[in-house]
């Protein structure tokens, strides 16, 4: 793989590190050879998979999907198969649609030899139903949460959330799309597949029989981020390529992988407009060229086209925050072409978008809201790991309360990246390092990407659900931090039921 230019111009000031390292040689190499791209080296031979919409049954009790986690063969690679898993089917999950007021139920039975669970990521819900790793289902085994969807039209997604394996669950291939829907539809493009497109962005390696290359899936590597790939995906395509035939398309973008930071954007630099973010739709579209997104995040994007067009959605190196050493190793240097996009000869003709999407009422939050406090340090969250008997915070039902996120760095230069999520619970970004965020932040989010000595202030509004006993999760989305403990433990509970808190929450894998 060639260095990008930006990479030469860093070499000069990573040089010094690099020559510090304790082993010369290696660690020149390792930097030498980190810098990765795909540019040129694909056809675009291969039609986009579009997920399909998993039809639920309607029941007195509601409607209810059906997930079978289990192993399969995947042909990504030409000619090569990789052993995978995947949700009804051997790679990936089917797209759940609900609507804000269905009630629902998702029997998620595990076909798989080994014990998994299911989170539902974004969604507003008991924290028995969550699928953390509280809920754990063994193989043979099934887990069937109820609840009522009660929150804004948004792009959510399901995984596993097993502690300590999370990162190898998802690599094989275990994720989908959770789409919400409400009644305030403000005319986006809505048909699914063919003006409202799904894109699921992972990273691979691949052993030259076409398995999956997953050394280092913890850590790879001095880059200590976890796995990154140098094939992409999207939605379990290579090399894939998507026909419109709209003059507007809306794209449901995913980060699925494990540790890849992606800037995406259009190789002809086109401006698209963003519509929506994590955990909900903006007040209005958004005029962008670019937007980053790391592990979790998603972004819904509004993009034109003109008949006979050809572009290519491209990520290009992120901005990561980190020493140039580290920056480059985890993957602050690399280029990928993601999905070539053609437009039909004849497009129908899109309604025009909307200057008003939705109504974002600001989180409440004032001087005088309790404030929480969270220090990412390279491997810990307020100077712990993950401990499935202790409880790190205890939430009031409908609090609004403001969590202070600070990376405080300390890995050698400035320290690592991360990212926070929080389960249940939606937020706004108040400020980062005390100021405005910018545009892509200012929407509702769930999940956030925290560069080294940087500080973000969330607020929140908690939910009703008052549980003294099952508790949600707080934690970096960077797998590999998340499986090596770099995770919270709260409960949001009533005051009726204050006196109820156990400490050593049960249902624990």
């Amino acid at each position: 793989m060639r260095p990008s230019r930006r990479a030469v111009l860093r070499w000069g000031a990573a040089a010094g590190l690099v020559t510090a390292a304790p082993v010369l040689g290696y660690g020149g190499w390792l930097y030498a050879e980190a810098g990765r791209t795909n540019v040129g080296a694909l056809s675009f031979r291969n039609r986009l998979r579009i997920p399909p919409l998993l039809r639920p049954e309607r029941t007195p009790e509601g409607k209810v999907f059906r997930l079978r986690a289990g192993a399969g063969e995947s042909e990504f690679l030409r000619g090569k198969s990789t052993p995978t898993w995947g949700y009804n089917g051997s790679y990936l999950g089917p797209t759940l649609r609900a609507r804000r007021g269905d009630r629902v139920a998702v029997e998620v039975s595990n076909g798989l030899g080994e014990t998994t669970t299911t989170h539902w990521h974004g969604m507003r819900l008991p924290a028995v139903m969550d699928g953390g790793p509280h809920q754990p289902i063994r193989p043979g085994a099934a887990w069937r949460p109820v609840w009522t969807i009660d929150q804004p039209a948004a792009t959510l997604w399901y995984h596993p959330h097993l502690h300590g394996r999370t990162a190898e669950h998802m690599y094989r291939g275990m994720a989908g799309l959770f789409v919400v829907d409400d009644g305030e539809d403000p005319g986006l493009p809505s048909e699914y597949g063919v003006d409202d497109v799904p894109i699921v962005l992972q990273d691979k390696r691949f052993h030259e029989d076409g398995s999956l290359d997953s050394s280092g899936i913890r850590f790879q590597g001095p880059s200590v981020t976890g796995l990154l790939g140098d094939e992409i995906l999207v939605n379990g395509t290579h090399d894939p390529f998507l026909e419109v035939t709209r003059t507007r398309v809306r794209l449901r973008i995913l980060n699925a992988s494990n540790a890849r930071v992606y800037d995406v954007g259009f190789t002809d630099d086109r401006t698209f407009a963003l519509v929506g973010t994590d955990a909900g739709l903006l007040a209005a579209p958004v005029p962008l060229r670019r937007i980053m997104l790391s592990p979790g995040e998603r972004a819904e994007i509004v993009v034109p086209f003109a008949a006979g067009e050809r572009t290519v959605l491209r990520s290009r190196p992120p901005r990561l925050g980190a020493n140039p050493v580290y920056e480059r190793l985890a993957g602050g240097d690399d280029t990928f072409d993601l999905l070539q996009i053609r437009a039909a000869p004849r497009l129908a003709e899109s309604p025009p978008l909307p200057a008003r999407l939705a109504d974002v009422p600001p989180v409440p939050a004032g001087p005088g809201t309790r404030t929480r406090s969270f220090v990412m340090s390279d491997f810990t969250l307020n100077g712990r790991t993950m401990d499935h008997h202790r409880i790190d915070q205890v939430v009031e039902t409908g609090a609004v309360e403001i969590w202070e996120v600070t990376n405080a760095g300390g890995f050698p230069g400035n320290g690592l990246p991360h990212s926070f999520h929080v389960h249940e619970v939606g937020y706004r970004v108040l400020d980062v390092n005390g100021r405005r965020p910018p545009p892509h932040l200012r929407g509702r989010k769930d999940t956030v990407f925290v560069p080294p000595r940087t500080t973000i202030r969330l607020a929140m509004r908690f939910g009703p659900h008052s549980d003294p006993v099952h508790p949600y999760m707080y934690h970096c989305h960077l797998l590999a931090h998340e499986d090596a403990g770099m995770m919270g433990q709260f409960l949001v509970v009533s005051p009726e039921d204050r006196h109820k808190v156990h400490r050593r929450p049960i249902g624990h894998h």
